[in-house]
């Protein structure tokens, strides 16, 4: 089976659902009222969570494009606490263009026949070229990591993705996320891919590569579909700014282990490698990583812009308008 996907429902009276696609068609599953659910249960029988679906009772046919539209479509993960889950990231993971990378490559060079100081993301990058995809059962380099936030940062499909007041700015950045549960021994399980809009404040960033923590400190989206099963290694897709109703920008990206510079497993490893991030029942999002930005060819965002993320195998879009937080002031007092 190929192109599995789950996504969760929201009715209009509140009541939730799990929808259980493949290819073009998708049903109900009667049983389990959110994804987290479902793979509880698939851990505790020891089935696949592909297994785990396909074991549930079908309902009803539902046509999940009319339900996006609908506003009836949650992110595909979400836990009762939203402090139980945790949004967190990887940088400097793809290859991004081959000019790009022959760029940085003879940059590199230069700097090393010269002398010239190579910035420590460029020898992060170059490392991770190296080492960042080891044989089996080998550790391979570890990545750039930052911290996003919990869940109450976590921005379900078509709902507006909000920057902090103070931000210099709200820039989309499209890749996919890696979904995980924690069972109850501490084991990490991946639960699938979704289509995501990391979201980032790249003026903040470029200021100084010091404040990418500040950067990152933002909300982030997540597409409507769990991609599940084996990952495709190659996955390409198209970010757009919709400013007006008319296309202001439009670019390819390339995802997925062929276009990164790290195995998703490397990456898996040096997170949850820590002791914190194995706490049973929790769910993490983590975000593998771009080499495709609308900033990166001087678009400054604006309120009320649309940003727009598709890629295949994923049916559906991943759509976010973007607004400002009103200002507000805080106040520490002493006790």
């Amino acid at each position: 089976m190929t192109d599995l996907r789950l996504l969760q429902h929201r009715a209009p009276d509140g009541s939730r659902s799990v929808i259980f696609a493949q290819g073009p068609s998708a049903r109900f599953l009667k049983g389990p009222a959110s994804i987290r659910e479902l793979a509880l249960a698939a851990i505790a029988a020891g089935q696949t969570l592909a297994e785990a679906a396909a074991a549930c009772e079908a309902g009803e046919a539902v046509d999940i494009a009319a339900e996006l539209a609908a506003g009836n479509l949650l992110a595909p993960i979400d836990h009762a606490d939203a402090a139980h889950v945790l949004l967190t990231g990887t940088g400097l993971t793809h290859l991004g263009s081959a000019e790009g990378r022959d760029k940085m490559h003879k940059a590199a060079a230069s700097a090393a026949e010269t002398g010239a100081h190579v910035t420590d993301s460029m020898r992060m990058f170059l490392e991770g070229l190296e080492g960042g995809k080891p044989a089996a059962g080998e550790v391979g380099q570890q990545p750039e990591w930052f911290y996003k936030g919990d869940g109450s940062q976590l921005v379900g499909p078509g709902e507006t993705l909000t920057m902090p007041a103070f931000a210099k700015d709200g820039g989309e950045e499209p890749e996919l996320a890696g979904i995980y549960l924690i069972g109850e021994d501490g084991t990490p399980y991946r639960l699938g891919l979704a289509l995501a809009n990391e979201f980032s404040d790249h003026v903040t960033e470029r200021h100084n590569y010091l404040w990418l923590a500040h950067s990152k400190l933002r909300q982030a989206a997540l597409g409507p579909e769990l991609l599940i099963g084996t990952p495709p290694a190659a996955i390409e897709g198209t970010s757009k700014i919709v400013r007006n109703g008319e296309t202001l920008w439009e670019k390819p990206f390339l995802s997925g282990e062929a276009n990164m510079s790290h195995t998703f497993a490397n990456l898996e490893h040096h997170h949850f490698k820590y002791d914190l991030f194995r706490r049973a029942g929790d769910v993490h999002v983590h975000f593998f990583g771009t080499a495709t930005l609308s900033f990166s060819d001087g678009i400054e965002t604006l309120e009320g812009d649309v940003f727009e993320i598709s890629a295949a195998p994923f049916t559906l879009p991943l759509a976010s308008p973007l607004a400002r937080a009103a200002e507000h002031t805080v106040v520490v007092k002493a006790l």
